[in-house]
């Protein structure tokens, strides 16, 4: 869940969801030794050209030092909270909306990061996605069309939002 003031965004999280990344990447560097450790006993096996165990730790470390740094940055700039109200659609926020005038075809979704995603039952989408960039600032009652993945036009109006309570 983000805002953007200016050219800086605020992305907002639960106590919660700020507490199992943190157990996370700490875990994740708890796991270094233990990752440095496997790659070493790989290499002593012999030809490394064609030691699958050695290039999969190797892989596997990588993956986990990517997820470290971009762990760390988040929660860095991360704030823990609730996210402030708004009179538009925003991230953070839960978002109701109805397909094609139909009044029974409707989604309820959180607008926010991957990251908030295991919080939550809601289906997420990203402020970037095609649908959230489309309602992004709408107002409830507001009509807006997107360009869905398969090149077919979307119209929905928005229902109702509110903020995203964690």
């Amino acid at each position: 869940m983000s805002t953007t003031d200016g050219n800086q965004a605020t992305t907002w999280l639960s106590q919660d969801a700020y507490d199992r990344l943190q157990a996370e990447l700490d875990e994740l560097i708890a796991n270094r030794p233990a990752v440095a450790a496997e790659i070493n006993a790989r290499r002593e096996e012999g030809d490394l050209r064609e030691n699958g165990g050695y290039h999969a730790a190797r892989e596997e470390q990588g993956k986990a030092e990517g997820r470290i740094l971009y762990l760390k940055e988040f929660l860095r700039k991360a704030v823990v909270g609730d996210a402030p109200t708004s009179d538009a659609v925003a991230p953070g926020t839960v978002v109701t909306i109805q397909f094609d005038d139909d009044e029974d075809d409707t989604e309820k979704f959180l607008l926010g990061s991957r990251e908030i995603a295991a919080t939550t039952d809601l289906t997420v989408y990203s402020p970037e996605s095609a649908l959230g960039k489309a309602i992004l600032g709408a107002k409830r009652g507001d009509n807006v069309t997107y360009t869905a993945p398969n090149g077919a036009n979307i119209k929905v109006k928005v229902i109702d939002f509110e903020p995203f309570g964690g």
